[in-house]
C-alpha cells in the first residue's frame, strides 16, 4: 500500500500512473531490455494492484463516513450554541435599551442642570468682566495705566480685546462730561491698532505666516480704517466725505491690482472684488445721491457768493405763456418789451465762477467714473451733467443773457452804453469751456450708452436757446449803434456844410460829422472783432456795414449840394469808404465804392452826366437812384441840367 500511495503523487495523471506501475513491475519492460517482458507477471501485478486499490477505497470510504458523522454531530452542537448566543444577545440588547433610556434620562437632567448653572454663571461672568472693564476704565479716567495687560508688550492680544470693548463703551458716553477719557481711549485704541499693523508687517517680512494669521485675527475685530475715515465726515462734511471715499476706494482698488500678481487661487479676481464690495457696499449704494446733493449746494453757493460780491439781487426770469409770447414778439419785431434795466455795464458773467463750477463738475465726473457701478455709470453721469446745465448754462449764462437783453437801450437813446457785446464775448468764452468739458469728461462716460443721444440733444437745445438770445441782442445792439450814428449826424451835420455861403473860402477836407461818425464806427468795429470769433465776426460786420451804408445813403439824401458842397460830400464818403475798409468785407466796401461814384453826380459837369452814369460802377444801378442823386444838386432845376440828364 505504501508503494501504491507513492504512485498517487500530485498532480495525478492516469497514463503516467500506469506507466510508473509498469516500470516498477519486474518483467514489465519492453523486449530487448535487461529483463525479458513477462505478460503473465504483469497481469498478475495488475490484478494484485487492483485488489489493493479496492481495499484502499473501502478504507477511505469508512473514514469519510466517520468524518461525515463527526461533522454532523459538531454542526448540531454549533447550531445549539448559536441559538443560545442569540438568546443571550436578545437579553443583552434589552439591557442595552434599558441602559440607553437611563442615560438619556440622566443626560436630560444634566443638561437642565447645566442650563441652570449657566443661567447663574453667565451673569456672574458678565459682572466679573464688567468689573474688570470698570477697573481699566478707571485707569484711563485717572490718566495712569498700571495694569500689566497695557504695559506688557507680550499681552497685546488681551489688551486689544479690552480696548475694543472700552472703545465701544466710550462711544455711548456723553461728550461734554467724558471728552478727555474718550480721547485717551481712542488714542490707545489707535496705538494698539498701529502696533498690530506693525507686528503684521514685521511678521510678513520675516515670512512668519502663522504669526500673520494670528495678528490678522486680532485686527479683524478693530474698525475698518475705511469706516473710521468716512463715518466722521459722512453727515457733517459732504465734500470731505466724497474726497475720502474716492481716495480710499482708489487706493483699495490699486492694492487689489497689486495683489492680483500673487497666487491667491484660481478665482482671485472674484475673491478680491467681493472683499472690496463688502467694505464699500454701504457707501457706494447711495453715492450718487450724496454727489448730486453736494454738487447742487456747492454750485448754488458759488453763484450766490458771486452775486453777493456784486451786491446784486437776482431777478426772477418769468416763464409761461405771457413770457413766451413776449419773447416771440421781441424776436420778430425787435421791440424792447418791458422797461430797460441799467446794469452799469456789468455783464454778470464771471470766468472765475465758471472755472469753479467746471472744476467741481470735473471732480464729480471723476468720482462718478470710479465709484459708480458700470451699469449705472451713464445714468449717474447724465445726472451730473444736468446739474451743470442748470447752474452754469441756465442760472449763470442764460440769466446774464436775459439781463443783458433787458439792459440794451432803445435805438433812439443817446450816449447808450452798448455793453451787450461784452456779454457776447464772455458767453462765447464760457461756452467753449463748457463744450470742452462735455467732450473731455462726459463723452467717455456715456459714449456707448443710450444716454449719449439724450445728452447731445440737451446740449443742442441749450446752444440753440443761447444763440437765439445772442442773435436778438446783437441785432438790437446794431440798431443802437446806428441810432448813435444818427444822433451824431443830427447834432453835427449842418445844412451849410454842403451849401456853404462862400464857395471860394472852404478850407476843410471833410465835415466834423463825418469825423465823429467814423471814429465811432471804427471803435465799434474793433469791439465786434474782439467780442466774437470765426465766421460770426464777418456776419455781424457785414450786417453793421450794410446798415451803416443805408444810414449814410439816406443821410446824404436829406441835403442840397452846391458845387463845393458836393466836393465836401465826396470827401466825406471817401472817408466813410476808408472806414468801411476796416470791416474787411468786400460787399460793404463795394457799397461805399458805389456810393462814392453816386456822389460824383453832385459835381460832374452837366455835359458829362450821361457818360458818368454809363460808367462801370453806375451802369447797373436803377435809373431812379441815379436821378435821385442828380436831383440833390442845387442847379438841378436849370433847364440845361435837366435836358442833359434826360
Amino acid at each position: 500500500m505504501a508503494t501504491t500511495a507513492e504512485l498517487f503523487e500530485e498532480p495525478f495523471v492516469a497514463d503516467e500512473y500506469i506507466e510508473r506501475l509498469v516500470w516498477r513491475t519486474p518483467g514489465g519492460g519492453s523486449r530487448g531490455g535487461p529483463e525479458a517482458f513477462d505478460p503473465k507477471r504483469l497481469l498478475e501485478e495488475f490484478v494484485n494492484h487492483i485488489q489493493e486499490l479496492q481495499i484502499m477505497d473501502e478504507r477511505i470510504q469508512r473514514k469519510v463516513e466517520k468524518l461525515e458523522q463527526q461533522c454532523q454531530k459538531e454542526a448540531k452542537e454549533f447550531a445549539k450554541k448559536v441559538q443560545e448566543l442569540q438568546k443571550s444577545n436578545q437579553v443583552a440588547f434589552q439591557h442595552f435599551q434599558e441602559l440607553d433610556e437611563h442615560i438619556s434620562y440622566v443626560a436630560t437632567k444634566v443638561c437642565h442642570l447645566g442650563d441652570q448653572l449657566e443661567g447663574v454663571n453667565t451673569p456672574r461672568q458678565r459682572a466679573v468682566e464688567a468689573q474688570k472693564l470698570m477697573k481699566y476704565f478707571n485707569e484711563f479716567l485717572d490718566g495712569e495705566l498700571k495694569s500689566d495687560v497695557f504695559t506688557n508688550s507680550e499681552k497685546i492680544k488681551e489688551a486689544a480685546d479690552i480696548i475694543q470693548k472700552l472703545h465701544l463703551i466710550a462711544q455711548e458716553l456723553p461728550f461734554d462730561r467724558f471728552s478727555e477719557v474718550k480721547s485717551k481711549i481712542a488714542s490707545k485704541y489707535h496705538d494698539l491698532e498701529c502696533q498690530l499693523i506693525q507686528e503684521f508687517t514685521s511678521a510678513q517680512r520675516r515670512g512668519e505666516i502663522s504669526r500673520m494669521r494670528e495678528v490678522a485675527a486680532v485686527l479683524l475685530h478693530f474698525k475698518s480704517f475705511v469706516k473710521e475715515q468716512l463715518e466722521e465726515c459722512r453727515k457733517s462734511d459732504a465734500e470731505q466725505y466724497l474726497k475720502n471715499l474716492y481716495d480710499l476706494y482708489t487706493r483699495t482698488t490699486n492694492l487689489s491690482s497689486k495683489l492680483m500678481e500673487f497666487n491667491l487661487g484660481t478665482d482671485k479676481q472674484t475673491f478680491l472684488s467681493k472683499l472690496i464690495k463688502s467694505i464699500f457696499i454701504s457707501y457706494l449704494e447711495n453715492y450718487i445721491e450724496v454727489e448730486t446733493g453736494y454738487l447742487k449746494s456747492r454750485s448754488a453757493m458759488i453763484l450766490q457768493r458771486y452775486y453777493d460780491s456784486k451786491n446784486h439781487q437776482k431777478r426772477s426770469i418769468g416763464t409761461g405763456g405771457i413770457q413766451d409770447l413776449k419773447e416771440r414778439i421781441r424776436q420778430r419785431t425787435n421791440l424792447p418789451l418791458g422797461p430797460s434795466i441799467d446794469t452799469h455795464g456789468e455783464t454778470f458773467l464771471s470766468q472765475e465762477v465758471v472755472v469753479n463750477l467746471l472744476q467741481e463738475t470735473k471732480q464729480a465726473f471723476e468720482r462718478c467714473h470710479r465709484l459708480s457701478d458700470p451699469s449705472d455709470l451713464p445714468r449717474n453721469a447724465f445726472r451730473i451733467f444736468t446739474i451743470l446745465v442748470e447752474f452754469l448754462c441756465i442760472e449763470h449764462i442764460d440769466y446774464a443773457l436775459e439781463t443783458g437783453l433787458a439792459g440794451i437801450p432803445s435805438s433812439d437813446s443817446r450816449n447808450a452804453n452798448l455793453y451787450f457785446l461784452d456779454v457776447v464775448q464772455q458767453a462765447n468764452t464760457i461756452f467753449h469751456l463748457f463744450d470742452k468739458q462735455f467732450n473731455d469728461h462726459l463723452m467717455p462716460l456715456i459714449s456707448s450708452s443710450p444716454k449719449l443721444s439724450e445728452c447731445l440733444q440737451k446740449k443742442k437745445e441749450i446752444i440753440e436757446q443761447m444763440e437765439m438770445k445772442l442773435d436778438t441782442g446783437i441785432d438790437r445792439t446794431l440798431n443802437c449803434m446806428i441810432g448813435q450814428m444818427k444822433h451824431i449826424l443830427a447834432a453835427e451835420q449842418k445844412k451849410t456844410d454842403f451849401k456853404p455861403e462862400d464857395e471860394n473860402n472852404v478850407l476843410i477836407q471833410y465835415t466834423n460829422a463825418c469825423v465823429k461818425v467814423c471814429a465811432y464806427v471804427r471803435k465799434q468795429v474793433e469791439k465786434i472783432k474782439n467780442s466774437m470769433d470765426g465766421k460770426n465776426v464777418d456776419t455781424v460786420l457785414m450786417e453793421l456795414g450794410v446798415r451803416f451804408h443805408r444810414l449814410i445813403y439816406e443821410h446824404l439824401q436829406q441835403y442840397s449840394y452846391s458845387c463845393m458842397g458836393g466836393m465836401l460830400a465826396i470827401c466825406d464818403v471817401a472817408e466813410y469808404r476808408k472806414c468801411a475798409k476796416d470791416f474787411k468785407i468786400p460787399m460793404v466796401l463795394h457799397l461805399f465804392d458805389t456810393l462814392h461814384a453816386l456822389c460824383n453826380l453832385l459835381v460832374v459837369a452837366p455835359d458829362n452826366l450821361k457818360q458818368v452814369c454809363s460808367g462801370e460802377q453806375l451802369a447797373n444801378l436803377d435809373k431812379n437812384i441815379l436821378h435821385s442823386f442828380v436831383q440833390l444838386r442845387a442847379d438841378y432845376r436849370s433847364a440845361r441840367l435837366a435836358r442833359h440828364f434826360s
